[in-house]
């Protein structure tokens, strides 16, 4: 499995990118970032988007993806996938002819550019040999991380946004996890904004890795503030955690 980091930040700034997470070419883990980061050829490879939830730095790139597969005249279409809520979010609140146009409509409902497949938590369901299960997270809004495998059983943990959470570390124990992008978006001093808003701290991060019976190989942070970023980077460090780094934009990972 090949992971691109096209965005990993919890803000953006030059240099930082919301998050989207490239997974071999063709399905994107979020999409807060798309054409900002990817040429053309590679825009028209992604066939699938997994969402977490329905804020806007992690869906920002579906509306402007579309525009360009609509005036390139491309025959393609891109299906969305997400829990009923946030897939009735992007319906009601984006694509609503209002803020953007209806591309599932565009150019008709049977060739639609955009396509949404609804999941339910706790089911798996399978995209091209690649075997995707929903969790459900704790965040402001509703919310999914995922566990990812692909055809060599190897396995990625996302959480997307979320706070102290329990299912998706409940799963994770079960199977080995081969990577794991953990949140962590604010430092140790702001843990109380943190859990108002559904996120994690270092702090808070080392208390949800205890609930996980089996770590994973290697756990990378994403969505970190960049106004906060040197605090947070040094606060995971003092974790004393093995094999934890925070991502960088543009960095690649191979499983």
């Amino acid at each position: 499995m090949k992971i691109e980091v096209l965005g990993c930040s919890g803000a953006e700034f030059p240099g930082f990118n919301p998050p989207g997470f490239l997974i071999d070419g063709k399905i994107l883990l979020d999409a807060g970032t798309i054409g900002a980061s990817l040429s053309e050829n590679a825009q028209w490879k992604i066939r699938h988007i997994v969402v977490s939830h329905a804020h806007l730095d992690h869906i920002r790139g579906i509306p402007f993806l579309a525009d360009n597969i609509i005036i390139k005249n491309k025959r393609h279409n891109v299906t969305v996938i997400g829990i009923a809520p946030v897939l009735k979010s992007l319906k009601n609140n984006l694509l609503n002819n209002k803020i953007w146009p209806d591309f599932t409509m565009i150019p008709n409902v049977e060739k639609a550019v955009i396509k949404f497949l609804e999941v339910k938590p706790g089911k798996q369901i399978e995209i091209n040999g690649y075997k995707i299960t929903a969790y459900r997270v704790n965040h402001s809004v509703p919310a999914t991380g995922y566990i990812i495998q692909d055809r060599r059983g190897k396995r990625l943990l996302y959480t997307g946004d979320t706070g102290p959470t329990h299912a998706i570390w409940k799963e994770a124990g079960r199977a080995k996890i081969d990577r794991a992008i953990i949140e962590v978006s604010f430092p140790n001093k702001m843990e109380a904004l943190a859990l108002e808003t559904g996120h994690l701290t270092p702090k808070l991060l080392r208390k949800e890795l205890d609930k996980i019976k089996m770590p994973p190989d290697k756990i990378l942070i994403t969505h970190p503030k960049p106004q906060h970023l040197k605090t947070i980077r040094s606060e995971i460090k003092k974790l004393g955690i093995p094999n934890i780094r925070l991502l960088k934009d543009g960095e690649v990972i191979n499983i």
